[in-house]
């Protein structure tokens, strides 16, 4: 069996191919192969409210170029979601026709809600210590999804419309930081010590540059001092000293303020980073659909 999942963000697009293996009545997978296409939707979603004719082209290419791996790949079941900046974009619905037509893939524009769900759909809290509350975050190019653990159960969970690309486009609204502030810190007052769990593509590259071991936590001042290290770089080194992908280079420190701000309000000294995305959810979504008993 074969299942694959494609995610439609802000700063790029990504197709996860999976090989899934049961075993008695345990049903997991096996990362096949991952494909990210930095296609940015979000600057043209964020400042003009529309995806522009360019990038409909390159997003369309990149689905035909998909289906054409999924069916290589011989895929048994597959779900394509698209988050942030097709969800604020004019011409989505437009957009998911056309994909449908070109390329023959079925795309849902997922509500912010539903993009948590999704992502914890991956099951990370049972891997996490029950006696603990955990603060998760998911920092995106448009939107970060926060949701609080306690006893391993989702207790509070909220969307709010910030993100890296949204804040280098400078389209980040000071209520909504004011907004997050506060409900990260009503949060804190009623779940105390909470731990962190970081999920998006830039904590996982901040993790890689931490050098530490898989499992193994980074705690606030270490992630800081990454962040005041990145920040003492110019684009330019960061992208040809540092080797960091040119649309990773820009994104990376708006996307580590919010974790740092996040982590600061909560009073969370330690973030563990499982490097799962909403790819790996949709997997499990699928698992769950196709094995449900």
């Amino acid at each position: 069996m074969r299942y694959a999942a494609i995610d439609i963000g802000s700063n790029a697009i990504r197709l996860l191919i999976a090989d899934i293996m049961q075993n008695g009545k345990i049903v997991s997978f096996k990362k096949n192969t991952l494909i990210r296409v930095p296609v940015r939707l979000g600057d043209d979603a964020f400042l003009d409210k529309k995806i522009s004719v360019k990038k409909i082209k390159e997003l369309v290419k990149t689905m035909v170029a998909f289906r054409n791996l999924i069916d290589v790949y011989k895929v048994n079941d597959y779900m394509a979601c698209a988050t942030s900046a097709m969800r604020e974009a004019s011409n989505g619905n437009a957009i998911v026709s056309l994909i449908k037509s070109e390329a023959g893939i079925d795309l849902e524009i997922v509500e912010g809600q539903r993009e948590a769900n999704i992502i914890y759909a991956s099951h990370i809290e049972e891997s996490l210590d029950h006696k603990k509350n955990y603060l998760y975050i998911d920092v995106g190019g448009g939107s970060t999804e926060l949701s609080v653990f306690s006893k391993g159960e989702m207790i509070a969970s909220r969307s709010f419309n910030l993100g890296g690309i949204r804040i280098l486009d400078n389209q980040d609204k000071d209520e909504t930081w004011a907004d997050m502030k506060e409900w990260v810190k009503q949060q804190a007052q009623t779940n105390k010590n909470l731990s962190g769990i970081g999920t998006g593509g830039n904590i996982n590259r901040l993790f890689k540059m931490a050098d530490q071991k898989d499992g193994t936590a980074i705690t606030f001042m270490k992630l800081k001092s990454i962040y005041d290290y990145l920040n003492s770089f110019s684009l330019k080194d960061r992208i040809n000293v540092l080797g960091l992908n040119q649309d990773r280079a820009d994104v990376i420190i708006p996307a580590t303020e919010i974790y740092l701000s996040v982590m600061k309000w909560g009073g969370v000294k330690q973030i563990f980073v499982p490097r799962v995305g909403l790819v790996d959810g949709i997997i499990q979504l699928l698992i769950d659909k196709n094995f449900a008993e």
